[in-house]
């Protein structure tokens, strides 16, 4: 558990983990008093709000300026956390867990959620047909769940009954907030809908509430993925489209709409985006400049963001690295001024927080791409290292980047596919990133089928097949060395894959 401590508990977080030994049998007395009877007393369901500027640039005296930070007690956390490791262990093994849900989930991520849509669209372009992808933004959903049809998901789609219903019921109700600046507190306020802000079983309730809307786009045929509230849908368009939406993604579209209404959800037409996606020549043909969405007209972007990162018509993400050039230089601008009073162990944690970290965010989606684009991104790292090193410019950046061990970027792609190919066939990544890998096998026994391979397929447009995972990631995979290939531990294979790629 995080150390943090909110007002209402009675002692600080760090000096309760410091006396762990003392206070275990205490708390897990309450913790199994709770579970047996099923109910959870009102001094755990009570939140403290404190409102945050969202930047620091913002108007002070307008509302919309704060961003209402909900606090927990500690205790209460804890044992949200036991129910929630049963809960997860009973939708796993029942297989409840929506497929293309990503959100708050062992081995899922944004990352995997986007390489495997990235996957799709770049596969349907190489196949000649552009794709329609569609980003639609709910208006504050995790604040608009309604109880009842919570409970009434838990019941009939989870299958919980007894005890462990009138717990989640008991968790629910009689819940209450109240803000708080500075020294001065809001009278309570009662919680009468939504899921817990601030909680650990909030996230994975909403998931659960969110269940039968992909089973809505599922049944008509429309490709899609979810990150918690951030819903996603794709489909192609065929070689020749016309001005026209699809009759399935407008019916289904609509039965969506109909779907969130009914279930106290509002989806937000003005913030939804859509993009058309494919290669230059199959954007360009295509007659499409925008799609109509119960009356409201939604024009097609030049580009979107998506989870964080930019998508553009043929996916070459230059609008993205363009961003993360400029955030990042703003950021070693900063670190440079700082550095000459920091230490390097402290100037590096600035720079892995501050840089490293937004380089490597979701950069498997970088492989394929043009070496022009990558070497904007290695410019960085060089300056990085500059900066940390403190190294004139007019020296060589190789022997720096040796000493900090640092792979180069087009090498830290690679590695990021590489190990997503490895989560895939040991069993440690989503399902839908691992169907895409197939390994490689024939008719008859040869030499090659016990290397550990796995099949290429084949594709037609290098700019965009070949950019899909489920074809660079068998290719850099059948290119590591066979004790790579071979079973073992992911601590080792990472050290072994980093020593393999590392150029110098």
């Amino acid at each position: 558990m995080k150390p943090s401590t909110c007002a209402l508990d009675p002692l600080p977080t760090f000096l309760v983990k410091s006396n762990v030994n003392a206070l275990s049998s205490l708390i897990t007395k309450i913790i199994n008093c709770s579970l047996r009877s099923g109910y959870i007393p009102s001094v755990l369901k009570t939140a403290l709000i404190r409102p945050q500027l969202k930047k620091h640039n913002l108007d002070q005296e307008n509302l919309a300026s704060y961003r209402p930070i909900s606090n927990l007690p500690f205790l209460s956390k804890v044992l949200e956390r036991v129910v929630a490791r049963q809960l997860h262990d009973h939708l796993q093994s029942n297989s409840l867990f929506e497929k293309f849900q990503s959100g708050f989930r062992s081995a899922h991520s944004t990352e995997t959620a986007l390489v495997r849509v990235t996957n799709d669209l770049l596969m349907a372009s190489d196949q000649g047909s552009p794709s329609l992808l569609i980003l639609l933004d709910l208006t504050a959903a995790f604040d608009t769940v309604d109880h009842n049809i919570l409970l009434h998901r838990l019941q009939y789609n989870i299958g919980l009954s007894g005890t462990v219903l009138n717990w989640f019921k008991s968790y629910l109700a009689g819940r209450a907030e109240y803000v708080a600046l500075g020294d001065a507190r809001s009278k309570p306020h009662s919680v009468t809908c939504g899921v817990p802000q601030g909680s650990v079983l909030g996230p994975s309730l909403f998931n659960i509430y969110m269940l039968p809307l992909g089973h809505i786009i599922g049944k008509h045929g429309v490709s899609f993925h979810c990150y918690a509230d951030d819903t996603q849908l794709y489909l192609r368009t065929g070689p020749s489209p016309t001005p026209v939406l699809p009759s399935t993604l407008a019916a289904c579209l609509e039965e969506a709409k109909a779907w969130l209404a009914e279930n106290f959800l509002q989806l937000n037409a003005s913030k939804t985006e859509a993009i058309l996606i494919g290669t230059p020549h199959q954007v360009k043909s295509s007659q499409f400049d925008n799609i109509s969405l119960s009356g409201y007209t939604i024009p097609l972007s030049s580009f979107v963001r998506n989870l964080g990162v930019i998508f553009d018509p043929h996916l070459s993400f230059e609008q993205h690295i363009q961003n993360l050039c400029k955030i990042s230089l703003f950021h070693l601008k900063n670190i440079s001024k700082l550095r000459p009073s920091l230490s390097p162990s402290d100037a590096e944690k600035l720079v892995h927080a501050f840089v490293s970290s937004r380089m490597d965010y979701c950069n498997a989606l970088l492989v394929g791409i043009p070496a022009k684009s990558l070497q904007k991104l290695q410019h960085i790292q060089n300056t990085a290292a500059r900066i940390l090193t403190r190294t004139p410019k007019h020296e060589h950046i190789t022997p720096v980047l040796r000493d900090l061990h640092w792979l180069p970027v087009h090498q830290r792609i690679h590695y990021k596919v590489c190990l997503l190919a490895y989560q895939c066939i040991h069993g440690h990544a989503p399902d839908y990133l691992t169907e895409l890998l197939t390994p490689y096998s024939t008719s008859r026994h040869l030499r090659s089928t016990e290397m550990n391979t796995l099949s290429v397929p084949r594709t037609k447009v290098r700019t965009m097949g070949d950019r899909a995972f489920q074809t660079a990631a068998p290719k850099l995979w059948n290119n590591l060395p066979v004790h790579l290939r071979a079973p073992q531990t992911l601590d080792s294979f990472k050290k072994g894959l980093k020593t393999f790629l590392f150029p110098f």
